[in-house]
């Protein structure tokens, strides 16, 4: 035969990436899931902790759990309760793993520090509370490479750049969008953003000259919600809905934003593809919101592009999903990718792999990946610097950082706003306390609160000793 017979089958190291749900113990079981009808994902998740959108009477809560804390989680498990109504994103720092952020309906964002130890009570204090929305905001996701830049987009068309550090404002963009953002995403550095709309337009975004550089009407002729990412080269990957309603993928490149790089066709379900993208494999996972699998597509420079891998099926449909960043996935069985589905009252574990039959590091699965240290400062971004993340090698596998504080410091504490809540009357304080008296029962009351701290510790580390008791098996 002919020594140049063409090759049928396109060469690729990820042809082979199969999906498996994890042992029915290493799930999350008894969770209330928020039923809250909202195209978010409702499930963030980082190397230590997974958080999730639960149902709450009157406000709006979600749960922290310890990655390690599988099985049935115990119904007085302390929640993240501040919001006064309910949650719709949650999404955890990048540079901080015990830093979160959670968007709310009653129009603010709150920034939570969420300890190593399981605390006993609820946490009802955020760190910081951004308040800047007139309308609920659906939308949160921190900025890739800076220092506490954090993105929210509300139903009041407004997309908001925040520095968390010191509580303040850096950016409003108010004038670019004429309906409902249905989603924001950053590109690899954070110097451009990407948005889908009501209107049907696609937008990419320099957030910091606050100009749209590139639009497109209509990527998908149907009228059902559009979603957006950036993947490699700055190129644009989007899922819609046809005319006829068929679910579609495209790929687009912004200097020719007119015609796609590709365009398919995928089935007729009703459900939103939300898509995710891991640039070390360039691989997109689309996970559609009431569907029961997930398919996912390699994306490579030559035709058709957007190559279809595989299918992962289950029977039963996700309400959400979360997915791992690189350094929290497990190099030596060659995961590749991890999602957390939500079910109605469980959070099940799906591990992506990449079967090899060496137990060797696998370099070639894991280029080095973006770390936990942000490249800039938010006052360096703002004034226009980009960094590329700072990578690490995960050889020896990542091992997570210890409890860092997040501080914020707030510019001129005359410019912040009294506290909400009841005002006291006046002449309990100055009548009945003498200044020592105060301070002698504000220092008991934090004397307290440490005793208290501390035995949260003590009662966490050995419940943590008896997990590595009972999982002494392992």
């Amino acid at each position: 035969p002919p020594a140049m017979s063409r090759r049928v089958v396109r060469q690729s190291k990820f042809r082979h990436v199969f999906g498996q749900p994890v042992k029915a113990d290493q799930m999350y079981e008894d969770i209330r899931v928020s039923k809250v009808t909202c195209d978010s994902s409702f499930c963030a998740v980082n190397p230590k902790f997974v958080a999730i959108i639960v149902e709450s009477g009157g406000g709006g809560a979600f749960i922290v759990l310890p990655l390690a804390k599988t099985g049935r989680v115990d119904k007085n498990h302390p929640l993240v309760t501040g919001h006064t109504a309910p949650v719709l994103d949650i999404d955890w720092c990048p540079h901080n793993d015990n830093v979160i952020a959670s968007a709310s309906e009653d129009t603010t964002v709150m920034v939570w520090q969420i300890p190593d130890y399981v605390p006993v009570r609820n946490i009802t204090e955020p760190v910081v509370t951004l308040e800047g929305h007139s309308k609920r905001v659906s939308i949160i996701s921190w900025h890739p490479t800076a220092r506490n830049v954090l993105l929210s987009a509300g139903c009041d068309n407004l997309v908001i750049l925040w520095n968390v550090g010191t509580g303040e404002m850096l950016l409003a963009l108010d004038d670019m969008h004429t309906d409902l953002i249905y989603n924001v995403g950053w590109n690899r550095n954070g110097s451009l953003l990407v948005t889908t709309c009501k209107d049907k337009k696609v937008r990419v975004i320099d957030p910091r000259k606050q100009q749209i550089i590139a639009e497109k009407t209509k990527p998908h002729d149907g009228t059902r919600p559009i979603r957006a990412i950036f993947v490699a080269d700055g190129k644009i990957f989007t899922t819609g809905f046809s005319r006829m309603s068929e679910r579609q993928l495209g790929l687009w490149d912004l200097n020719n934003f007119e015609e796609p790089i590709a365009l398919q066709e995928m089935d007729t379900s009703n459900g939103v593809l939300l898509p995710f993208y891991d640039a070390d494999s360039s691989i997109v996972y689309l996970c559609g919101k009431g569907d029961s699998s997930i398919r996912y597509f390699e994306i490579t420079d030559e035709a058709p592009y957007v190559h279809y891998l595989n299918t992962y099926s289950s029977k039963e449909p996700q309400r959400g999903m979360g997915f791992m960043p690189k350094r929290g996935l497990d190099v030596s069985k060659c995961e590749i990718a991890r999602f957390f589905k939500l079910h109605e009252r469980k959070c099940e574990p799906i591990v992506m792999t990449v079967p090899r039959k060496s137990d060797l590091f696998q370099d070639d699965l894991y280029p080095d990946t973006p770390g936990p240290e942000p490249a800039l400062e938010a006052d360096e971004w703002l004034s226009g610097k980009d960094a590329e993340p700072i990578l690490i090698s995960l050889r020896d596998g990542y091992v997570p950082i210890k409890n860092r504080e997040l501080k914020v410091v707030k510019k001129n504490i005359l410019d912040s706003k009294p506290p909400p809540g009841p005002r006291r009357r006046q002449s309990t304080c100055d009548s009945d306390f003498s200044q020592p008296a105060l301070d002698e029962v504000l220092e008991e009351i934090r004397a307290l609160k440490e005793t208290v701290q501390a035995q949260e510790k003590r009662i966490s580390d050995l419940e943590n000793k008896l997990c590595q008791f009972t999982n002494g098996t392992d």
